[in-house]
């Protein structure tokens, strides 16, 4: 699945998604599968929504790719595609591929320099997967 605009300035899913398509997301990542009515009532515990507008935002993230719907007699059941975890696995795959192609070692540089504060078990799996990237390339 293809996201086109990614958001800097936002967090979480907000960068791939406007807010509302982030909301209505996290609500179907957590059920199985519902319909728009359904996710109208969970996103109108925090705020009135009109039915319309959810319809309307689902059915772009069905044109989008991120949805499937099946009818289930007369009604639509919308689920995501994929799971929220193999959605930010493939989606910051593509940004850190296109931000090597682009701009190449800087990124790196800076990956690394941003590895300052994090967990020891993140170093110590990065440092495993550059030995197993050695090995390969030598292989």
């Amino acid at each position: 699945m293809d996201i086109k605009n990614f958001k800097y300035d936002e967090v979480g899913l907000n960068r791939f998604f406007g807010s509302l398509e982030a909301k209505i997301m996290d609500i179907l990542w957590d059920a199985e599968e519902l319909s728009i009515k359904d996710v109208q009532a969970r996103l109108e515990k925090d705020k009135a929504v009109n039915f319309n507008t959810v319809m309307t935002v689902m059915n772009r993230l069905l044109d989008k790719g991120i949805l499937q719907k099946r009818l289930k007699g007369r009604l639509s059941l919308y689920r995501p595609i994929e799971t929220r975890e193999v959605f930010i696995e493939q989606q910051s795959k593509r940004l850190t591929k296109n931000l090597l192609d682009e701009f190449g070692g800087v990124v790196i540089n800076h990956m690394i320099d941003a590895l300052k504060d994090v967990d020891q078990s993140l170093l110590d799996r990065l440092e495993h997967k550059l030995q197993q990237l050695k090995k390969d390339k030598l292989s």
